[in-house]
């Protein structure tokens, strides 16, 4: 169906051609039924008459309710950003499910089919979880009946996440050119996840450090420079507004960083250490330091739970115990 097809002020928009409804001077609504079916005909109706209308009673119809609610648009960008992957995958292989008909074992069925892939296995079944709440906010299932709640977890068949070695970072920083080490310096001396690098600014850096507020968790931070790092700040050039940005003063893209990145790890045989693994050495460097406390590395990485600060550091700081508890032995 074409433009001239649809109905007055619909129009089609994006990739997959989703049907939009719009007055001039309006909001802009999207109509989540097939044009020509009868569904399509009730909401055009009802938007017509300036009344928001129902969803049909599908896994569809939850997800365009959810993401017209508090629950979606309270979500951080970068955590709406995740959610959206999985929400896609649930439209495409449930989108007609009535979801008063799911039941735990369909949930662990889904979660099994995809065990190759535990990680996202267990990302999809919260994000099931969530839209299953608010299922129950709006009555569409009863209180207690989310039948993704508390699904067991598949283990990850992935190896622990360690912190980058000595000899590692080193090789990265004698191999690397000049836009990857940029970023490899940033991450490893503020510690902050890559998207918080990403996206940092030269007006957040203030008295010998910078400062940062996370996209994550939303706490604001000030993370002093390291030697290393102060150099290759000075070293950098000013393309645009954020720190890492190409030479038309556009900040690069996740993808770009993580291409530059691999590449090198690559080269110097670092595959094992990926990117977040830098925010472990950060971590671990503090841990190994004579005095340093829990507090210390929650004061750099912005972590809010000792347990975690604790996941970051603690094979540095077992081995500086292990170092100091030796001194004393013969």
């Amino acid at each position: 169906m074409t433009k001239k097809d649809l109905p007055k002020f619909c129009y089609r928009k994006g990739a997959k051609g989703y049907v939009y409804f719009q007055r001039r001077g309006g909001k802009t609504q999207r109509i989540h039924s097939e044009p020509g079916t009868a569904d399509f005909a009730a909401e055009y109706a009802m938007l017509l008459r300036g009344r928001q209308p129902t969803p049909a009673k599908t896994m569809k119809g939850l997800i365009a309710s959810y993401m017209e609610s508090s629950r979606w648009t309270d979500l951080k960008p970068v955590t709406q950003k995740g959610y959206r992957r999985h929400l896609r995958y649930f439209e495409d292989v449930i989108a007609a499910v009535d979801p008063r008909t799911m039941k735990r074992v369909h949930v662990i069925e889904m979660r099994n089919a995809l065990a190759d892939t535990p990680t996202d296995a267990n990302r999809k079944v919260g994000v099931l979880s969530v839209l299953f709440e608010h299922a129950i906010d709006i009555g569409w299932i009863n209180q207690g009946a989310n039948p993704a709640k508390d699904v067991a977890k598949l283990k990850s068949t992935k190896p622990k996440r360690e912190a980058w070695p000595s000899e590692m970072i080193a090789a990265f920083r004698r191999e690397a050119g000049p836009r990857p080490l940029r970023a490899f310096e940033l991450l490893l001396g503020t510690g902050q996840r890559v998207e918080d690098v990403r996206t940092m600014r030269w007006d957040q850096i203030e008295d010998d450090g910078i400062r940062v507020r996370q996209s994550k968790t939303s706490n604001g931070i000030w993370v002093p420079f390291t030697d290393s790092l102060r150099a290759a700040i000075a070293s950098m050039p000013r393309h645009g507004e954020t720190i890492l940005a190409q030479e038309n003063g556009k900040a690069f893209a996740y993808q770009t960083l993580w291409a530059d990145i691999m590449a090198v790890r690559k080269k110097i045989g670092a595959e094992r250490w990926d990117i977040h693994a830098l925010r472990h050495a950060a971590a671990s460097e503090i841990a190994a330091l004579p005095g340093m406390t829990d507090e210390h590395i929650m004061a750099i990485t912005g972590h809010s739970s000792k347990e975690m600060a604790q996941l970051y550091a603690g094979a540095a700081r077992q081995k500086a115990r292990a170092m100091e508890a030796q001194k004393g032995r013969k």
